[in-house]
């Protein structure tokens, strides 16, 4: 039985791998973001992200694809106790910002969607600077008072204000972020280490980093001379063409063939092995894309082919 990971000061225990829901109504249809919750969930996960916005961005969709078919899921398994819902606010067509009121009103709207009582993370999607900490951090703190939300986040935001967040939060004693969720991965390190990780690190907040495969490039797929079939091949390709990207991807080679793993796996692991990370964040449209990321659970790295892939990545 894989180990369950806290998050940050919360009391939540998540998957040290949490799913994304970006691709569910996107690259997944309901039949596809069934199968793929159910093998997720049967091999022990239960930490599922998802945001407001996903996906509005094709055309067609309005917003909110993602959360009403995680939560027809839901509904269906009957599971909701069992499930660590994340999901997002500022992004979504209707719910743009992050004022009190758009906060607070974004917040019953993915309620409505997911079809429960409660979000247990609930992130500020992008931070929005024209909006005064104290606003965002009251509204949030409402939800929580009022049980709609259990713990609060932030996603995209500066290290000055998340320090004045988590400031104002100790100073008025209301709900206080207990996770983060950055950009972080082995060709992007610079998006989060630095003063943000310093400052998670030293507020106790736990990091789940989003694009923890590089848009699929650290999955290995991506070769010289190759074509994928993914609406993320031209950012994902881009790598290839990159020093850092190339060296990484002989550094995971090598490392998956000691464990006879995947190279999806070794990329996973070594970003879980990472100070503050609780769970990196990736998602399959596929169940047959799901073992090589479930196999983060599993895969112990050794220092050595830590440090191996920290060297190739610099």
């Amino acid at each position: 039985m894989t180990s369950l990971r806290k998050l940050g000061s919360s009391d939540l225990e998540v998957f040290p791998l949490a799913l994304g829901g970006n691709v569910f109504g996107w690259t997944a249809d309901e039949a596809a973001s069934f199968a793929v919750l159910d093998a997720y969930t049967a091999a022990g996960g239960n930490f599922v992200d998802t945001a407001d916005s996903y996906s509005a961005w094709i055309e067609g969709n309005s917003g909110g694809e993602s959360e009403t078919l995680i939560g027809k899921w839901l509904k269906a398994r009957g599971n909701r106790d069992d499930v660590v819902i994340a999901t997002k606010v500022s992004q979504h067509p209707d719910y743009q910002g992050l004022s009190a009121a758009t906060i607070k009103a974004a917040a019953d709207a993915s309620l409505r969607r997911l079809g429960t009582d409660r979000i247990d993370l609930y992130y500020t999607h992008f931070d929005k600077p024209e909006v005064p900490v104290e606003e965002i951090v009251g509204a949030l703190d409402e939800l929580v008072k009022a049980g709609k939300v259990r713990h609060i986040a932030a996603s995209n935001i500066s290290p000055e204000r998340l320090r004045a967040s988590l400031d104002f939060s100790d100073r008025e004693g209301l709900a206080r972020y207990v996770a983060l969720q950055p950009h972080y991965n082995l060709v992007s390190r610079d998006t989060y280490e630095g003063g943000l990780q310093d400052l998670a690190a030293a507020a106790g907040l736990a990091a789940v980093p989003y694009f923890a495969l590089a848009s699929g490039f650290l999955t290995g797929k991506y070769r010289p001379g190759t074509t994928v079939d993914s609406a993320r091949a031209p950012r994902a390709a881009g790598h290839l063409g990159t020093e850092r990207g190339r060296r990484v991807l002989a550094a995971l080679d090598e490392i998956a063939r000691a464990h006879d793993s995947e190279v999806a796996t070794v990329a996973l692991a070594w970003l879980a092995a990472r100070p503050t990370v609780a769970a990196p964040i990736a998602s399959a449209r596929t169940v047959e894309q799901l073992p090589a990321l479930l196999g983060v659970a599993e895969l112990e790295l050794t220092e050595g082919e830590i440090a191996r892939l920290t060297e190739a990545s610099a």
